[in-house]
Parts: structure tokens; sequence; C-alpha cells
């Protein structure tokens, strides 16, 4: 369990700053866990021994079945919201529990979460930006709906600004890892985008980006940018201590896309990361720049 929460401090945004009420951390806490569990099943990168499958009611050798160990983990979802065998077995999910009856919180982020890791399974290729954005509406979206949830601040325009920028940040991460999702035979660039700039498959497995591919990848980082922008007003919407919290995930996203331009585009040797005094600096600047509703 702490192995998985570990990963948290890899994020490009704060998952749970220590400057927010404990509730709210812990309950920010509790997703990012389940959320992390949900994408290290689908990517493979559970640890090994087969500890997870055992919680899950599996065989030990079913760790390496992706398939059944979503449906395992939907399975032990359903025991959250009170289903009928029981309390949920995994820890992470039982940590869940108490978050999901104090927030009034649904099934359906988590079930969107684990569906995102179901097509993971089955599509490693992503034909037109609407086909991207329809992913990142399973992988992405739901977490930010939660947040707005748990803080007890959800309205139709909050959700839809919400929307925007995890999208973003979801494209924002497939920009900074194409060499890491290639290895795992995934591409999230378009096809149709990677035609428009005659950008091959073997191009992308180079050591270095050449001149079509960096191309490709600025304009990948131009539209992240823009779907940021469409929702930066969320900040502005709210107050205290939430709208630090919300401009830490949209100025972590700048951060990031400040760093793969800093690197001419070049992705391929590994993700460029922002810098904290960066990461600082975009926080910072959408504190002071979002504008203020409500």
């Amino acid at each position: 369990m702490s192995a998985t929460l570990d990963k948290a401090a890899a994020e490009n945004f704060p998952v749970a700053p220590v400057f927010l009420p404990r509730a709210w951390r812990d309950g920010l806490t509790a997703v990012y866990g389940y959320a992390r569990l949900v994408d290290d099943i689908g990517d493979g990168d559970l640890a090994p021994g087969g500890h997870d499958a055992v919680l899950l009611g599996l065989d030990p050798a079913a760790v390496d079945d992706r398939p059944a160990m979503l449906d395992a983990l939907e399975a032990d979802l359903h025991r959250v919201f009170g289903g009928t065998d029981g309390p949920p077995r995994h820890p992470l999910l039982q940590a869940l529990r108490p978050v999901v009856r104090a927030h009034g919180l649904t099934p359906e982020p988590f079930l969107g979460l684990i569906e995102a890791n179901r097509q993971d399974q089955r599509i490693a290729r992503y034909e037109t930006y609407a086909d991207l954005v329809g992913y990142c509406e399973l992988s992405a979206n739901p977490v930010g709906r939660l947040v707005l949830s748990l803080t007890g601040t959800s309205t139709p325009e909050r959700i839809r600004r919400s929307d925007a920028v995890c999208t973003a940040l979801q494209i924002v991460e497939h920009i900074q890892d194409v060499a890491e999702d290639l290895g795992r035979d995934r591409i999230y660039l378009p096809a149709e985008d990677m035609r428009r700039f005659h950008v091959t498959e073997a191009e992308l497995a180079a050591p270095s980006a050449g001149a079509s591919v960096r191309s490709l990848i600025a304009f990948e980082t131009e539209r992240a940018r823009e779907l940021l922008n469409e929702g930066t007003p969320l900040v502005g919407s709210v107050h205290g201590r939430l709208r630090l919290l919300l401009a830490g995930f949209v100025g972590g996203g700048r951060a990031a896309l400040r760093a793969v331009t800093a690197a001419g585009f070049d992705v391929l040797p590994g993700p460029p990361k922002p810098t904290r005094s960066g990461l600082l600096r975009e926080v910072a600047t959408v504190l002071r720049t979002a504008p203020r509703k409500g």
C-alpha cells in the first residue's frame, strides 16, 4: 500500500499538500491510492509476488492477468459501495470506504478509471484527437470530478472547466512519456497528427527526436496549453485553500509544458520534468491571473 502511495511524489502536481484541511487530505490520498492501483494493474506495474492478487481474492499468478485483476478490482469497488459479499478486501479500497461514505461519492468516476485501463488492454493506438479525448474522459476527468465532490464545490460549470484541465494534464503526461509508452507498445499521439507531420513509429523509437517529431510534439504541446487555458477559470471560481490546490494542478501542467518546450520538444531521451522553482513560478502566475468568479 505504501509503495503505491509513494508514487505521488513523481506527479507533475501536488496530490494532497499539507496546507489542506485534514479531511480533504485524507480523501485525496485515498482517491489517489485507488487511481494509482488501477493504473498499476493496467500497466503491469504491481509489486512482484502476487500480493495484490491475493488481496483481491485471486491466485498469486493472476497478478499478470490484467483483465482478471481489473475485474477483481471492480468487484472490490462494489464492496466499497455496499456489496453483499462483505467489506472491501484490498487495503487501498478499505481506506476509500469511509471517504465515500463521508462525502456521498458515487461509483461512476471510480468505474471510469477501471474502464480506461480495460481500454488500454484493447487499444494501443488512437486514430483521431477526438478518440484520444474520449479516452481522457475515462482516464483523467473522473479524478477532477472527485476533487470537486470531495470539497463540496461541484457545479456544471466547474465540472466543464475541470474536465478541460484534467484532459490537458493527461495529454501533457502522454507528451512527456512518448518513449515509455512506446516501450509498452502504446502510442497516445493521434495517428492523424502523425501523418500530418510525417512522423513514423520508427522515428518515435529513436534515441532523440528529429525535426518532424519535434514539430509534432510542439503541436500537441500547444493543444494541451489551450485546454489548460480553457480550464484555468476554475481556479478563480473557488476560494481559500482549494484555490491554491487547483492552481497547483494547473501550474503543474503549465510547468511541465514549459519543460517540454525548454527541451526543444525532444521528449524521446526521457520525460522533461519541471524544476521546483519553475513549478512554483507557474502556480504563482495562475493565482495572479486566474479570473475571479463567484
